[in-house]
């Protein structure tokens, strides 16, 4: 979850009062967060040494939905309305003398369309910023981009000092080089071409340069002077920066999805709204849309929702009347009225900073939270249910006991691995029908699922190298494939495989513990000429390239009649009298190739088995099953 780091000092004030470190962990975990550490001994132990330190801080881990507890401000504000120290503020859009025609206007060019189509704005008239505001207000868009603007790929901030701008503003989109002007912190003026070789060896502002690179066009916002604001996502220009001294800010929000638009730019103009000389007000700026229509922006008017206090009793076992349910609702900065004309009905108006509620259970949630979890009473359910484990975890669970029993250690790999490993280092190649590949990769670690479990038996032996040989590892676990006959377009196959490293290969080894298994499951060993065998298991030779040529087998499994009737019998009498059979081939098992082995940095010889367990899982309701 987020960490918001908080002075503590400054929380103490806002709050009213002092806690104590238990105090106050408890009462986030009534809000619902988690005080993950408190400073207050580091910053201690640092000036007893003489070191330089800063101010005792709390970091407090918010959920992700609540975006308005990503500063203090926001957690301020919601655990005082929690305490009943204050009411939840009322947030209104504030028109300048002159009403709608006085407004400031930014008209959204029709190129923008072609790169970054969506834009809102606002303004916080008259701001006196501290210190402590100052960075607040920096750091809660920092959060913003790494959270829900997505490393600003799906929206970004911008924030200008707006005496320093003549309106009214434009949002376009243009060539790269015909765009220049002096980036924050840079005096000089480059192209838009050029910042983006300078910006290369800036970290913090590299990560973003691939959001509009490639891009023919890049989008620009100037004033009526043709001075720049912003070039969104990548940078804002020095002219337009803020300072302590600024007294009107103007916001600026540009995206690709409409919804997270609206949630950031309502978020980041209320939460900053009480330092205006009139607390919790917004001035709203028109745009003129490429339609030629006008919009005003922000939308901070509240949403109104039903609730039912019946529905929250249910959910919680309580007793509580509508009134003592909007109650509990105030407390957690939710605007709740009794319906007229109801003893059960509650019309709850929900601020523009609660994004994070959808449905009456959000509502019903938040009441749970203002009573109390640890106070909602103990009863047993009405129901009994008898819980039973999955047929193929519990099949799972017989192969890791009985391969555990001789001396076998699990290991728990990652199920994603990278293209290489998954392919080419075992000799195969991707048909692009079998492995479901990841779309944006954070690392060439982690591009597939696996298809098979031995990539990571063998990480697992590179990785430890150091211990004492034999190296005799397994892993009972999940696949997955590309299946467009499922409604997911992927299926999940439970497989059980072993790897024995050794000084020697070990054949006869990965053999036994094969057939240990098929023991322990009651399949039978046959011959793959026995065609008389209503079922069991054999293997046969393969040339797989994963495998040392001569050294490899596949693996079959013939499964039993499903209905032995007369007519079946007799059926798969003619069948087998006629080499008539349905034998699946279920998995492999080999000495590893030389080639393998030189991939994954394995100096010893290894031997290898892998098959599926799916054809042998007891048939289950489908309701305990993942069947589709």
């Amino acid at each position: 979850m987020p960490t918001v780091a908080v002075d503590k000092a400054e929380l103490f004030e806002r709050l009213g009062r002092e806690f104590t470190t238990d105090e106050f962990d408890k009462l986030c975990f009534e809000y619902g967060l988690e005080l993950d550490e408190d400073t207050t001994e580091e910053v201690e132990e640092a000036i007893k040494k003489g070191l330089p330190a800063e101010r005792p801080q709390f970091k407090i881990e918010k959920l992700y939905s609540r975006y308005d507890l990503l500063c203090i401000e926001g957690i301020a504000r919601a655990l005082s309305v929690f305490l009943q120290k204050t009411d939840a503020p009322k947030y209104k859009l504030v028109y300048p003398k002159g009403g709608e025609a006085e407004l400031l206007t930014t008209k959204i060019d029709p190129s923008t369309a072609a790169i970054r189509p969506l834009f809102a704005c606002a303004i916080l008239r008259n701001v006196k910023f501290t210190e402590r505001s100052y960075n607040s207000f920096m750091d809660l868009q920092d959060k913003f981009h790494q959270n829900i603007c997505r490393r600003r790929q799906l929206v970004a901030i911008g924030t200008h000092d707006l005496d320093t701008l003549v309106p009214p503003f434009r949002y376009e989109a243009k060539a790269p080089n015909t765009i220049k002007f002096a980036p924050l912190g840079k005096s000089q003026e480059y192209t838009a071409e050029q910042l983006m070789t300078v910006y290369e060896s800036e970290k913090h502002i590299a990560r973003h340069l691939h959001i509009i690179r490639d891009s023919p066009v890049y989008p620009i916002i100037y004033d009526s002077q043709d001075r720049v604001l912003s070039m969104p996502p990548i940078i804002n220009s020095e002219h337009s920066k803020i300072t302590l001294n600024t007294r009107n800010v103007f916001i600026d929000v540009t995206a690709t999805d409409q919804t997270k638009l609206d949630i950031v730019v309502n978020m980041v103009a209320t939460m900053f709204s009480e330092y205006c000389e009139e607390p919790f007000t917004i001035e709203p700026v028109k745009l003129i849309l490429p339609n030629g229509q006008t919009k005003i922006t922000p939308d901070i008017s509240e949403r109104q929702m039903l609730a039912h206090a019946s529905y929250v009793n249910s959910c919680t076992g309580l007793s509580l009347s509508a009134e003592e349910v909007s109650t509990l609702l105030k407390r957690m900065s939710l605007n709740p009225t009794l319906k007229e004309g109801s003893t059960d009905e509650i019309l709850v108006n929900i601020p523009p900073t609660r994004p994070d509620i959808f449905h009456e259970c959000d509502i019903m949630e938040d009441a749970a939270i203002a009573y109390g979890f640890n106070n909602l009473p103990d009863k047993f359910p009405a129901t009994t249910t008898v819980a039973q484990p999955l047929a193929i975890s519990k099949l799972s669970d017989v192969i890791r006991l009985e391969w555990a029993l001789a001396g076998w250690v699990e290991v728990l790999p990652l199920i994603l691995c990278s293209h290489e490993e998954n392919f080419e280092w075992l000799n195969h190649e991707d048909d692009g029908k079998t492995a479901v590949k990841i779309a944006n990769p954070k690392t060439l670690e982690f591009q597939v699922v696996r298809t098979t479990l031995i990539p990571g038996l063998l990480k697992t032996i590179r990785e430890n190298r150091s211990h004492a040989l034999p190296v005799k590892i397994f892993e009972t676990s999940d696949v997955v494939f590309k299946d467009p006959t499922r409604e997911r377009q992927a299926r999940n196959e439970r497989h059980a495989a072993g790897v024995w490293c050794n000084k020697t290969a070990g054949f006869e080894i990965v053999h036994g513990m094969l057939d240990r298994a098929m023991k322990m499951l009651e399949i039978p060993r046959i011959s793959s000429q026995d065609h008389d065998a209503p079922t069991g298991y054999y293997i046969k030779g393969t040339s797989d390239e994963m495998y040392f040529p001569g050294r490899a087998a596949n693996i079959y499994y013939r499964p039993p009649p499903n209905h032995p009737s007369r007519l079946a019998k007799l059926k798969s009498k003619v069948q087998a009298a006629l080499h008539v059979h349905h034998d699946t081939q279920i998995g492999t098992l080999g000495i590893l190739h030389p080639t393998v082995l030189e991939k994954f940095e394995i100096n010893f010889p290894c031997s290898a088995l892998e098959f599926s367990l799916e054809p042998f899982k007891k048939q289950m309701q489908k309701v305990w099953s993942n069947e589709d």
